[in-house]
């Protein structure tokens, strides 16, 4: 053995070492081999606790849903759905009011005669809104014995539990005291379905008055309010024409129907509503969660990629030494800047940036601008490609530093030009290299968490694609932001709290296949390579 023995500086003779019985490569092997196990258990774990608190929240949710369908709650849903529908009718009538309002002041006419003239068409507005107060209070007065019915039978539930609780632990005197009230949904819906005749009259009303009413609708001679009367006209009359669907829905409706637990599962993974703390039903679809995280990712991914690559190709393959030296330091300090201050960069300069450009006349022609919201997800979008680009940019270089320089230098005797080169034998030959690296640029994105939480808005919506790319610029809440929102203020074992570790589950499967994509791309560019 020689000086350069690392045994013998930590005095580890040859004896000594016969009497461990390891060699050096035995030691080595001990060290990666232990980390790997490391590594395994620390992933088998995470994926246990994950499973583990998220297991029970199908059978709760299932149990939740059974109760909703049984007390009736669904039943009156039906209900509640036409008055909206109705509801949303009438907003639109008084919107052509508030339009016919803001013409009047515009040709500057005082507040008076405003009223005065707006008083000639008064009886047909206020002869519309009074249709609607039947149908409104038959459905909040169903809602009402749906509810108590509901939350009865809970209470039931919950003081049977207690009950059962306190005799395991052997508390039988303080048991027997505690009288629990038998409630049968079966006999309460019963009332509701009773007054089912009801509803149909006050539909049969409406779809008898409204045709009539709207025969009196004023005629306007400005262009826009007459055409926006005219589209009220036709709205009112596909409702009246929706109104037997309504009716067919809930003559239909079966409360017997069983729920299963394919029915909460396709709940959660389909579901549009994420609505908690709600006084009728919460439900918990990852539909708006995941339909946020991937636009605002997308948003970051568009941005990243051209300028992560395009740097690395640039650093790479046309940069001097200064230049490399200078520009690649730079690019990968940003990975070290911690993630809320980039969310704070956001709140106080990126968002209020973008709102206050968005309101400049050189981009009045932009239909969507000016901007109401200075967090939307073009907001942590634009934040997140910034923390994305280091990772794309060093993998990427990575990737393009492992061409061979023969390729290079035969392409260039052939007579190529370096742009041709880089284009088209470089690049080509690492693009699966670089592919891997926006891939993982993608799982840094979608799991990042203090950025989307503080700069996305957190609206829980679904992102309204068919509008166009204004969609970038409204609030959106993400997978990761839920959680870290909602967490912290759930109870220990609610269905609230599973679900919100079902979520976390969801996204760790994302990102465990975008890195799993990632490793078989490169393991293929390494074969090929070899």
């Amino acid at each position: 053995m020689g000086e350069k023995d690392p045994l013998i500086r930590y005095g580890l003779t040859s004896r000594s070492r016969s009497f461990l019985g390891l060699s050096k490569e035995d030691l080595l092997k001990g060290l990666f081999g232990g980390n790997v196990f490391v590594s395994i258990v620390v992933l088998g774990l995470i994926t246990f606790f994950l499973f583990k608190e998220g297991a029970g929240f199908f059978g709760q949710y299932r149990e939740s849903l059974l109760i909703h369908r049984q007390s009736g709650l669904e039943y009156v849903e039906i209900m509640r759905t036409e008055q909206d529908a109705f509801s949303s009718l009438n907003r639109y009538l008084n919107a052509v009011r508030t339009k016919q309002t803001e013409q009047l002041a515009t040709k500057g006419m005082a507040f008076a005669e405003i009223k005065s003239v707006l008083r000639e068409d008064e009886d047909f507005y206020y002869a519309f809104e009074d249709l609607a107060f039947p149908l409104r209070e038959r459905v909040l007065e169903a809602n009402e014995m749906t509810m108590f019915a509901r939350d009865s039978y809970v209470q039931m539930l919950d003081s049977r539990t207690h009950k059962s609780n306190l005799i395991n632990a052997g508390k039988t005197d303080e048991a027997a005291g505690i009288v629990i009230p038998d409630v049968d949904l079966g006999i309460l819906f019963d009332v509701v379905k009773s007054q089912e005749g009801e509803f149909l009259e006050i539909n049969r009303r409406l779809a008898l008055e409204i045709p009539v009413l709207l025969l009196s609708a004023p005629e306007y001679s400005n262009a826009e309010l007459s055409a926006m009367m005219e589209r009220f006209k036709e709205l009112a009359a596909m409702f009246v024409g929706e109104i037997p669907d309504y009716e067919a829905k809930l003559v239909a409706w079966d409360r017997e129907e069983p729920v299963g637990l394919s029915g909460a599962f396709t709940s959660f993974v389909f579901g549009k509503d994420w609505v908690t703390n709600s006084s009728i039903q919460d439900w918990y679809g990852i539909v708006p969660l995941f339909s946020g995280s991937l636009l605002v990712s997308l948003i970051a991914m568009v941005i990243a990629i051209p300028f992560g690559v395009g740097a690395a190709i640039y650093i790479n393959q046309v940069a001097n030494p200064v230049e490399q030296n200078l520009i690649k330091p730079f690019i990968e300090f940003i990975s070290a800047i911690p993630s809320v201050v980039i969310g704070f960069f956001g709140i106080a300069v990126f968002g209020t940036l973008l709102r206050t450009m968005s309101g400049w006349d050189v981009f009045s022609w932009i239909g969507f601008f000016p901007m109401s919201e200075r967090l939307t997800a073009f907001t942590a979008g634009g934040l997140l490609a910034l923390m994305a680009i280091p990772t794309i940019f060093t993998l990427a270089e990575d990737a393009l530093n492992n061409v061979p320089l023969s390729f290079k230098e035969a392409s260039m005797a052939m007579g190529s030009t370096r742009l041709q080169t880089i284009l088209r034998i470089i690049v080509p030959t690492a693009l699966s290299g670089i592919v891997s690296a926006v891939l993982l640029g993608f799982g840094r994105v979608i799991g990042e968490t203090m950025v989307v939480l503080l700069c996305a808005g957190n609206r829980i919506d679904i992102p309204k694609f068919a509008d166009g790319i204004g969609v970038i610029f409204e609030p959106v809440h993400t997978m990761t932001g839920i959680i870290a929102q909602e967490l912290g203020e759930v109870v220990n074992g609610s269905i609230h709290y599973r679900a919100l570790f079902m979520v976390g589950l969801a996204l760790f499967m994302i990102s465990l296949i975008i890195n799993y994509f990632a490793q078989k791309i490169v393991i293929k560019y390494q074969i090929s390579r070899g």
